[in-house]
């Protein structure tokens, strides 16, 4: 049997957060088969459990935020892609997160750390069927006509491809490659995604301190670009970082529906409010996924039954 997920022991993490500039505690805790991904806004009088799934997104602006049932009104944690991604990247399906402050902590800009910290805590396999969300037909959305469209969608496959063409009117990311193809049967989220930084044009920054965002953001966490370079001293980690990070914002936005998903993912300058739209157009059509599990793990898609190998 393919089994869940979730981690042995608890492990913590202190930051910032990248908008609110907030220091931020987070505890990663094991969780029970069946209990998905559950954030815990323990800094309020009385702490508010927040599922993860795709109706408890609110906001999709900047990030993927998320509340209770996705009321804007109630207690929120934004920016959450990055940790998602990383328990995507993993398989882990079942975790608690306790967490101070209405934001996660960026920690490098990337999912690594996240990746390290799980690895760290250890990955424990648990005596129910990991469940997959399989999509049974093609489901796409689409935004904006000539220039400014953008579309995202998804494929049945016995797997789980993304794949992601950005467009940016920027020299320094014109430079570097502009279409990505990932297998998450690979192995290699670690290896090829998980250390791909967010990023921004100075110009944007600037505009976005001016309302109240990015007030965390740093060299530290950041790729920064201005008309013509990347601004960071050590360059980038990857010839192609800037369209792997958006694979990784995607891993992470998709892992919202609350299973891993058997899937061809493909995206041309989505994000997060088209990513979350997609998943809301699945869910709308019951005929269009189905919910699978696998008794034999010969039966699953190769590379799906793996542990990663530890740091």
């Amino acid at each position: 049997m393919l089994k869940q997920r979730t981690i042995k022991s608890l492990t913590r993490a202190v930051g910032v957060g990248i908008h609110s500039g907030q220091k931020v505690e987070i505890t990663l805790r094991p969780a029970a088969p069946g209990t998905g991904i559950v954030f815990r806004r323990v800094d309020l009088a009385q702490p508010v459990d927040i599922p993860v799934n795709t109706h408890s997104v609110c906001d999709t602006r900047m990030a993927t935020t998320i509340s209770p049932n996705g009321d804007p009104g109630q207690p929120k944690v934004q920016t959450i892609e990055h940790l998602l991604s990383a328990c995507a990247g993993l398989g882990i399906d079942n975790l608690l997160i306790d967490i101070n402050a209405d934001e996660v902590p960026v920690l490098d800009g990337s999912a690594a750390s996240y990746v390290f910290l799980l690895q760290s805590a250890g990955i424990e396999l648990q005596n129910s069927p990991k469940q997959f969300l399989r999509v049974k037909k093609p489901v796409e959305v689409r935004k904006g006509e000539g220039k400014g469209l953008m579309w995202a969608k998804l494929t049945p496959h016995h797997g789980y491809t993304l794949s992601f063409q950005i467009e940016f009117d920027n020299p320094a990311v014109s430079a570097t490659g502009q279409h990505y193809v990932f297998d998450m049967g690979s192995g290699q989220y670690k290896r090829e995604i998980a250390r791909a930084r967010t990023f921004g044009m100075t110009k944007d920054i600037e505009l976005m301190r001016s309302r109240g965002l990015t007030l965390g953001g740093s060299m530290d966490n950041a790729i920064v670009v201005d008309d013509y370079r990347v601004l960071n001293a050590e360059g980038l980690r990857y010839d192609d970082e800037f369209v792997k990070h958006k694979i990784l914002d995607a891993i992470g936005d998709m892992q919202v529906v609350g299973h891993p998903l058997l899937a061809a993912y493909t995206s041309f300058k989505g994000g997060h409010a088209l990513n979350n739209l997609l998943l809301r157009e699945l869910l709308a059509d019951a005929e269009a996924y189905e919910i699978v599990t696998f008794e034999d793990e010969r039966d699953a898609p190769a590379g799906f039954a793996e542990l990663a190998p530890a740091w």
